[in-house]
């Protein structure tokens, strides 16, 4: 069954690019026939149309152009975000309810599927911490980009003062492993423990005990997972997360390793600040690894991030 599954979203995955191909080249054999009209009708009309047709190719190519980058052992996979409030209090909580509505609306843009595993709602005013998968062709390998700490400037709505504030969200992203990926997690190295769901949604939610919380003693990672189901499928889906944790701490010691050897120190985790969100007094948002940035701060905050991911893998492919 879950090799099935595998073959098909395979063959999913393949269909989609090619169909990606096919529609490139019909737009740009549609911008041609458009100019050769003008020229021969002297219509310079058609001009504006040819303009927004141009637009439209350009962001379609970078788009191919830049999943053809994403090769990477795990990015063909679905993934797993974790959002949790950092510096800030309650400005902090509303951040990452800021930055959980970010990425939802650019998954519903690209056609994905978003689902809730877990959610701890702020004190006073938004989210704590919430963990969310996205289902899609390499969902992984685009969101890696995101794994960080997001900084937000901006007047507080929570400041009568109207003072400026400074926040901070940390981002972990992690792949979806399939089952067949070999990872041991020994009985003995963790303790699950069940509690009562919280936050929205859910008939049982509040009611019964089916959220999962495993803590993993040799490393301290610590999963949960309350997403309305049934108490078997929230240990399940916070196996996977424990999976794809140390699978994760696995990668990063081969990249320290790869550091030492060639003599480079690099800050490996969630630690070092990534991007910076700013409002006030200017709109500007920065990229600080590769430099992207946009001031049109509203149009990224609605889910409009992809030049920031492609700048990150045109970044990290050079």
């Amino acid at each position: 069954m879950e090799k099935s599954k595998k073959i098909l979203k395979e063959t999913a995955a393949i269909k989609a690019k090619v169909e990606g191909f096919e529609n490139i080249v019909t737009k740009f054999e549609d911008i041609n026939t458009l100019i050769e009209m003008g020229n021969e009708e002297d219509d310079y009309e058609i001009l504006n149309e040819v303009k927004e047709l141009k637009a439209e190719f350009l962001q379609e190519y970078d788009n191919l152009k830049i999943s053809t980058l994403l090769d990477g052992e795990y990015d063909k996979e679905d993934a797993i975000v974790t959002l949790h409030a950092g510096e800030g209090g309650t400005e902090a909580c509303d951040w990452v309810s800021m930055l959980f509505r970010m990425y939802t609306r650019w998954a519903e843009k690209r056609g994905f599927k978003t689902e809730t595993l877990d959610y701890l709602e702020g004190d006073e005013a938004g989210i704590k911490s919430v963990t969310f998968q996205i289902t899609g062709e390499n969902v992984y390998g685009y969101l890696k980009s995101e794994k960080g700490v997001h900084r937000l400037v901006r007047v507080s709505p929570f400041d009568s003062a109207g003072r400026r504030h400074t926040s901070f969200a940390s981002c972990d992203v992690m792949p979806e492993l399939e089952d067949d990926v070999s990872i041991e997690v020994s009985p003995d190295d963790i303790r699950v423990d069940t509690y009562r769901s919280s936050g929205a949604g859910g008939q049982h939610i509040n009611k019964t005990s089916s959220a999962i919380r495993i803590t993993h003693f040799p490393t301290g990672i610590v999963v949960q997972c309350q997403n309305e189901r049934s108490q078997h499928s929230n240990k399940d889906t916070a196996m996977k997360m424990l999976k794809a944790k140390l699978l994760e701490l696995k990668i990063e010691e081969q990249m320290k390793k790869l550091a030492d050897i060639r003599g480079v120190q690099q800050e490996i985790g969630w630690g070092s600040q990534i991007r910076s969100y700013v409002f006030m007094p200017y709109t500007l948002v920065k990229d600080n690894r590769t430099g992207e940035e946009t001031g049109n701060v509203q149009s990224v905050m609605d889910g409009n991030i992809d030049n920031f991911i492609n700048a990150y893998l045109s970044w990290l492919h050079n």
